[in-house]
């Protein structure tokens, strides 16, 4: 898999704080970019890739990496 554009880790960051950077940052960057975020077990990781699909971005992945979970999210195009 490509290197993601950018990473976020959120990890210790609460509901929805952790879903407002996530938005906040994909809106810098361009359609088809590919945005890593680091999030927690529970809520985060419940709550995030839901909220990011609401708005359009595809969720290309979401591993778990030494307890806490590395998603991969596409921006969309055109947006």
């Amino acid at each position: 898999m490509d290197q993601p554009n950018a990473e976020l880790d959120l990890r210790g960051v609460i509901c929805p704080y952790n879903f407002v950077k996530t938005k906040l940052k994909l809106e810098t960057m361009e359609g088809g970019a590919v945005l890593a975020v680091l999030l927690d077990a529970g809520d985060p990781i419940k709550n995030v890739p839901r909220s990011v699909r609401n708005e359009g971005h595809t969720i290309l992945s979401e591993e778990l990496v030494s307890g806490s979970y590395r998603v991969l999210i596409c921006r969309r195009e055109g947006a």
